[in-house]
């Protein structure tokens, strides 16, 4: 795995643990027509942290394993911020950190990754 690849890696590996850690991980998937939402991160059919899990997650998963081209940006963190804005607390901003970091790491990074 190139080392572009391995960083969004380690990024996705701290998210998913920063969610557990804040309780936000959910054991089970959304009802089936969730996922046919057509609002930015599904706000109008789930809660940003199960689109995080449920989408965000296993897309990025999907792009790394398939050494596939970054979109042209990413800016995840400024829904993290609205969506729970009536969760604050330590454990949220360290949220919101690690979606800022997963942004900049792809808005950054050269289209061509292979």
């Amino acid at each position: 795995m190139s080392p572009d690849y391995q960083k969004l890696s380690e990024h996705i590996q701290q998210l998913e643990n920063k969610l557990r850690e804040c309780q936000l991980w959910s054991s089970s998937m959304p009802d089936a027509t969730a996922f046919n939402s057509t609002a930015p991160f599904c706000y109008d059919s789930m809660p940003f942290e199960q689109w995080l899990q449920w989408v965000f997650i296993p897309a990025l998963d999907g792009l790394i394993k398939n050494k596939a081209a970054y979109p042209e940006n990413c800016a995840t963190a400024p829904m993290g911020e609205i969506a729970w804005r009536e969760k604050p607390g330590v454990k949220t901003l360290e949220l919101i950190r690690i979606l800022e970091n997963i942004d900049a790491h792809i808005s950054k990074a050269p289209q061509s990754q292979t």
